[in-house]
């Protein structure tokens, strides 16, 4: 298989782009594996200008090598048409070991245009390409083999429209002005990963702050040890003790085995594999250091609500007006950052309403009207205008 992933290379190079997506399956795993990469590249010689071909990493009758791709995701000069394009990059960074530098993804273009921020693959491709995607196979064990013909047939389409569907949402971005943002945005996706770590885990634990030294030394020792058995076993940590499970234990620390079957939420599984592990660990954990408290969120200062909310109405007034997304603009969270900064005559230039084409479009304005140096006026018309104060 190495001559048809060098020549997906070689057409990708020569034309300076190339459209790939993944089926992959994540339930019941340590971490997602991947199924099936499906990859279109400009070629003459193809139908309609196209080549895609449908690469299977699980058949063990053909040794892909995906060295010469990996390459090509690498290369800046190549763009790397994705839609929804997180968990891809993701799992093939993983995988395959490479960094993909040049993302377009058409989800985030989409957001910029009009369509939404979650736009769906099929509804886009029926909106801008005017064509009916036959779906009904997204969901199926692509980890099974052999795969159905309407499994090949179905990923394939889905990489091969997906080359024309960057093209034209790279036209009428350009049309807009928006070609950049789109660009500027997609970088978040290019830096997605997957790792697991029992850092992580530790740090999304829920009620975190309200354990004590000893008992936060606890959780982390059990983070640690099931973020082990999970490795091993390929199956999510979850499976061997649920997030709330681990808390309980962590604040109890039981000490036999009644105690331990006391707990709530804890898979009998594990119970009674595990149990003499389990009381083991927390043991071991009384002679550990704490790991530092979490930060507390800080308090929001009531008499910004008025001002979070004068905030929103211009933030949704511009995302009707320009056509992109609320979401993709500033959440509400990150609205009340702003304000809680500018209020505060903190440095604002972390804040990602500040940044970029979210400044350019929005940001100075809602800085200055923070500031007081802008307001709001409602026309007769029930149109709202932001005029200077």
């Amino acid at each position: 298989m190495r001559w048809v992933t060098e020549l997906l290379a070689q057409r990708a190079s020569e034309h300076g782009r190339l459209a790939i997506d993944t089926e992959f399956v994540s339930e019941r795993r340590y971490q997602a594996q991947l199924c099936l990469v499906q990859v279109a590249v400009p070629d003459a010689e193809g139908p309609e200008g196209v080549r895609t071909d449908v690469l299977d990493p699980l058949d063990d009758s053909v040794a892909l090598d995906p060295a010469p791709l990996a390459r090509v995701l690498a290369d800046p000069a190549v763009g790397v048409i994705m839609h929804a394009g997180r968990q891809d990059v993701a799992i093939l960074r993983r995988t395959w070991n490479t960094d993909i530098t040049n993302v377009f993804d058409t989800q985030v273009a989409a957001g910029f245009l009009g369509f939404g921020n979650q736009e769906g693959y099929e509804s886009l491709v029926r909106s801008a390409l005017g064509v009916a995607l036959k779906g009904g196979e997204g969901f199926t064990r692509w980890d099974r083999r052999p795969l159905t013909e309407k499994q090949i047939s179905y990923a394939g389409d889905d990489a091969r429209l997906l080359l024309a569907l960057g093209a034209e949402m790279e036209r009428r971005l350009a049309e807009k002005g928006r070609l950049e943002w789109a660009r500027e945005e997609s970088l978040l996706v290019q830096a997605s990963r997957d790792e697991r770590s029992p850092e992580r885990a530790y740090e999304r634990l829920p009620k975190l702050g309200r354990l004590d030294g000893g008992q936060r030394a606890a959780a982390w020792r059990l983070c640690e040890w099931r973020e082990r058995l999970a490795r091993e076993a390929d199956r999510p940590p979850s499976y061997i003790v649920p997030d709330q499970a681990l808390v309980e234990l962590a604040r109890r620390r039981p000490g036999n085995r009644a105690a331990l079957e006391a707990i709530r939420g804890l898979p009998q599984q594990t119970l009674h594999r595990r149990g003499a592990e389990l009381i083991e660990q927390i043991e071991l954990s009384r002679e550990d250091q704490a790991p530092p408290a979490a930060p507390s969120a800080p308090r929001r200062d009531p008499a910004e609500a008025p001002l979070i909310a004068l905030a929103q109405a211009v933030l949704r007034h511009r995302s009707m007006e320009s056509g992109v997304a609320t979401e993709l603009i500033a959440t509400q969270s990150e609205l009340a950052a702003l304000v809680g900064a500018v209020r505060r005559g903190i440095d604002g230039s972390a804040v990602r309403a500040l940044e970029g084409w979210r400044r350019e479009l929005v940001g100075d304005e809602l800085r200055e009207l923070i500031e007081g140096r802008r307001a709001v006026s409602v026309d007769a018309d029930g149109g709202l205008r932001v005029v200077p104060a």
